[in-house]
């Protein structure tokens, strides 16, 4: 029998059956434990900055172990590098350092994400047998190697100055509210607000408590839900319900993915307020979009701005004609596919997106894309493409994929529907409750911040134990990941 002194010990190292997840018990004690003694420090720059650098070190190895070595071992090359491209003036020279940067970024990334994939395409293709590699995947390795190859491309393209302190540069790179999924802040956002006062209004609280609790409704209820007790039963499974039943998998997915994601960029916004910085809104409301280009400004912006400003620009953008412009929309959204995962269908997800971003080019320049009868068929269009293409991000193959399209187009059977309600009646008004939450005109949702911002702190207390009991009561047995830690 261990003492209750053993447990707590083991609590605290990595436990790679258990990560660190922020809808964890243990994560709320964890941040509870820091802003019990961040007023003392919370104005004294350089020791706040002391205090969540290490907080945020030891949240990455509850994360993921020993990769936290990783974490510092990237920061400190593109520290390096940045200063050595800034310092330099001969053109080869700081060429040869950008080329040196991208070895290390994209040669780490593409080791732990991308060389079991490498291996299975030459075997599929020259019919080899190269052995899988048992390569683990460090967690948000995608983001953290993104943000900090961001500071070394803005040294090269002379748009930011290096930052002199190396403490202030890992804590801007391992920051834990965003650290594992976003959003992918640039320094030149981040690195001014280290040092700055902190200064935490009521209104600023109110603000971020009020992201926390959606954050976590959104994950802990409609995602987490909706995945266990219908989505995952579908793509398992897709032949063994109807067309109708498959369709309503997809919708119900659509939801999933945006309340899983968001749901974790709502919760690191607030849990940053709270410790007085400011993150960059990564979702707006993307289902409301008109086209494919309106999505991609409203989805995983911080992802989509860094594509555009490090991949799509440099290529040439829309500078060198249309073809090249349509050539470059599809190089950057097939990779933007491959980012998300070692899966060809990543790859043709975003090649999709890229097709429609082709198409939305020559669309959005006519005047009858400016009609508000055809932005409400095309918001319509867009939604359904979107939920389309996450057939083939979901399914674990394309077998899976065209088999969930072949239920809906010949077996639908939609004289079934009542029966589902009767037997899905909670993921039913789920997906009917977050469908029109979402669409809900903006002007009422933020009425309705305002309102709980200005709300007496016995009130905001009664709408936190409604959470926390709306949570307890949706609980699934075991916490689930959020989606996005894969990539």
């Amino acid at each position: 029998m261990q003492t209750i002194f053993e447990r707590i010990l083991n609590s605290l190292n990595y436990d790679s059956a258990n990560p660190l997840l922020f809808n964890s018990s243990f994560f709320l004690f964890f941040f509870i434990l820091i802003l019990l003694f961040y007023p003392l420090i919370a104005n004294r720059s350089n020791t706040r900055t002391w205090y969540l650098l290490l907080a945020s070190l030891y949240f990455y190895f509850k994360t993921s172990g020993i990769f936290v070595i990783l974490l510092i071992l990237t920061a400190g090359i593109n520290y390096l590098l940045g200063r050595a491209i800034f310092h330099s003036q001969n053109r080869n020279h700081r060429r040869c350092l950008l080329i040196l940067s991208l070895i290390w970024n994209l040669g780490t990334l593409g080791y732990f994400k991308y060389t079991n994939f490498i291996f299975e395409t030459i075997n599929q293709l020259f019919g080899g047998s190269l052995p899988a590699m048992d390569i683990i995947l460090p967690v948000g390795i995608s983001f953290f190697t993104f943000q900090t190859w961001s500071y070394t491309l803005d040294i090269y393209y002379r748009k930011l100055e290096p930052i002199h302190s190396f403490k202030d540069f890992v804590f801007f790179v391992s920051f834990f509210p965003q650290l594992v999924a976003g959003p992918i802040v640039r320094a030149s956002y981040f690195i001014p607000q280290i040092h700055k006062k902190v200064n935490l209004e009521q209104e600023t609280i109110s603000g971020a408590m009020v992201l926390i609790f959606a954050g976590l409704l959104k994950k802990g209820v409609i995602a987490d839900y909706l995945s266990i007790n219908f989505v995952e039963r579908i793509f398992d499974n897709p032949s063994l319900f109807s067309g109708m039943e498959n369709l309503l998998g997809i919708y119900a997915y659509s939801l999933q993915i945006y309340c899983d994601f968001s749901g974790y960029s709502d919760i690191a916004i607030g849990l940053a307020a709270l410790l007085g910085f400011d993150l960059p809104i990564n979702f707006n409301s993307p289902y409301k979009a008109y086209s494919i280009t309106d999505f991609w400004r409203r989805w995983h912006i911080s992802l989509s701005t860094w594509l555009r400003d490090y991949l799509y620009i440099p290529l040439g953008g829309n500078r060198l004609g249309k073809a090249r412009q349509q050539l470059n929309l599809m190089t950057t959204m097939l990779l933007g596919g491959l980012w998300h995962g070692a899966s060809w269908n990543f790859v043709f997800w975003g090649g999709l997106h890229g097709f429609a971003l082709v198409l939305d080019k020559l669309w959005i320049n006519t005047s009858l894309a400016k009609s508000r009868l055809v932005r409400f068929f095309s918001t319509i269009i867009t939604f359904h493409f979107v939920a389309f293409c996450w057939i083939f991000f979901r399914s674990r193959s394309f077998a899976t994929s065209w088999e969930i399209i072949g239920r809906i187009t010949g077996s639908f059977n939609g004289e079934l529907f009542l029966s589902w309600i009767s037997e899905y009646l909670v993921v039913a008004l789920l997906i009917l409750i977050g469908f029109l939450a979402h669409w809900q005109p903006d002007s009422w949702e933020n009425a309705f911040k305002r309102l709980l911002n200005k709300a007496p702190l016995p009130l905001q207390s009664l709408a936190l134990a409604l959470v926390i009991w709306i949570l307890y009561q949706a609980r699934s047995a075991d916490i689930q990941p959020f989606i996005y830690f894969q990539f």
